[in-house]
């Protein structure tokens, strides 16, 4: 038998991380107030299925006075024999024919106990018709039947069936509590495992107590379990690797950068896994950039290069590519500046070791590896071959208030559309600090056009191309000016329309 079949929780004390929805249930069940409806909702494996069976034993078992009938319900409900227990996999049953072939059966009265329950396990995957089939039996149902609906996926659940049901919604199981059901599981079947290996595990399986115990059962032969004989199983998170990548983007070294996703192909990581990790950093990047009451924009613009490749990696042919032309795509936009959390290395570690910290002797170690180890008159004719190869035909021109104002025609001219277009030929170079460009419009109307996402994009883009360079830009109101009147801004928006169409 599997440690999971073994160990799954058969009472609601047993049920590890959803004390919310336990705690609610328990006291629907004693006061008698249990609805005919249920919607679990939540991630794999974090026992939605486990907590509807125990709620099945609990309606089928009450009001039962003779206690060997009621212990054979009980354990009819944990073995699967009991006729007036269905349960359903919506994956394989998900036409109107099957939901209407329950209907049908639900009008007649339950024969061992006093209730009937219907577990329909995955059931976004019901077709809209079979939903629209069982919705009037959700919404009327025989006093003595009830539905427990379990999904992947809410989402995908019509609102309808929603609001007919009452909806628990299972959390993620925290890496704690996973960790001490495993090692429970592992005193109880006598497994050595390291505390760490444990960790490891945890961290792997995203709070899905299921994964965690299977993983553990998979390995349960092995004398000593330890962190490399997960990681052999799992493969390594990369974790080492990103304090790598974060300094090549910063300094915008394409070759390093590229340099460290072959390694991180070689060691076997999981790009996905890998990503997940880069997102975890800069979102902690961006609270505490809004905390200090910064501007987010590059940040925003890194997290959506990184979601948009944690979704292409899973169905890409070669994932290696896929990240690489995410951070690269950082890389050559240079937002890695006061943006990247490099100043302060004890940030980049592996997450699943959050109460461990890099020492100086370590962060000493890193800026070693970093460094380039060659010859310095090697190092700069390298450098000098690099910097003339990548020479554009045009030269850059020199960055300056007096460049940017003589250059200005030419980035109107090559902005694309023509909407963003009009609005600049309505602006002007305000200010130019470092790499921030500062420009003034007459109006909120020609702001907002050149400041949303996109069109700013294109701007810098356009920037960058002339003065090769990563430009950031920033819109507002020019204060001398005011902004214009109703009849005036009326104008411009006419005088806009008539450029795009």
């Amino acid at each position: 038998m599997s440690l999971y079949g073994k160990y799954r929780p058969q009472i609601f004390a047993d049920v590890v991380g959803q004390d919310h929805i336990v705690t609610t249930l328990e006291q629907a069940a004693s006061q008698d107030k249990l609805a005919h409806a249920y919607l679990f909702a939540g991630s794999r494996g974090t026992g939605k299925t486990s907590v509807a069976r125990i709620l099945a034993k609990i309606i089928m078992a009450r009001d039962i006075e003779d206690t060997v009938l009621k212990k054979q319900i009980i354990s009819g409900v944990e073995n699967g024999s009991i006729v007036d227990l269905l349960e359903i996999d919506a994956a394989s049953n998900r036409s109107i024919d099957h939901i209407r072939d329950i209907v049908e059966k639900i009008q007649f009265s339950p024969i061992v106990a006093k209730s009937k329950v219907y577990i329909i396990d995955e059931v976004h995957m019901l077709t809209k018709e079979a939903f629209n089939a069982l919705l009037k039996t959700l919404e009327e149902p025989p006093p003595y039947a009830y539905f427990i609906l379990a999904t992947t996926e809410i989402n995908k659940i019509p609102t309808t069936i929603q609001s007919r049901c009452q909806c628990f919604p299972f959390r993620r199981i925290r890496e704690d509590d996973i960790i001490r059901r495993l090692q429970y599981i592992s005193d109880q079947e006598h497994i050595s495992i390291d505390r760490e290996a444990l960790r490891a595990v945890a961290s792997y399986v995203e709070g899905g107590m299921r994964d965690a115990i299977s993983l553990l059962d998979q390995m349960r032969t092995l004398e000593k379990i330890t962190t490399k004989d997960v990681e052999q199983r799992i493969g390594s998170t990369g974790h080492e690797y990103v304090a790598s990548v974060f300094t090549a983007i910063e300094s915008q070294d394409t070759a390093a950068l590229l340099q460290t996703v072959r390694k991180i192909e070689d060691a076997g990581v999981s790009m996905d896994v890998f990503l997940r990790q880069l997102l975890t950093i800069i979102r902690k990047q961006l609270h505490e950039t809004v905390a200090n009451k910064k501007s987010t924009k590059d940040i925003v613009y890194i997290l959506d290069v990184l979601l948009k490749a944690i979704v292409d990696v899973r169905i890409a042919p070669v994932p290696g590519l896929v990240l690489e032309t995410a951070l690269l795509s950082l890389c050559l936009r240079g937002v890695g500046k006061d943006v990247l959390p490099l100043k302060d290395q004890k940030e980049i570690r592996d997450p699943k070791d959050q109460e461990e910290t890099v020492t100086d002797a370590d962060e000493e170690h890193i800026r070693y590896k970093m460094q380039d180890t060659r010859p310095k008159e090697e190092c700069i004719e390298s450098k000098e071959v690099d910097i003339k190869s990548e020479l554009p035909i045009i030269e850059a021109r020199e960055l300056s208030m007096d460049t940017l104002q003589e250059a200005w025609e030419d980035i109107v001219r090559d902005v694309t559309p023509a909407s963003v277009k009009m609005s600049l030929k309505n602006a002007k170079i305000l200010s130019l600090e470092d790499s921030k460009v500062t420009i003034a419009f007459t109006s909120a109307f020609h702001r907002d056009t050149v400041a949303k996402d996109n069109a700013s994009i294109r701007v810098e883009e356009v920037m960058e191309k002339l003065f090769k360079r990563a430009l950031r830009i920033e819109c507002v109101i020019d204060a001398d000016e005011g902004s214009l009147d109703v009849a005036e801004e009326n104008v411009s928006l006419a005088d806009a329309a008539a450029e795009v169409f």
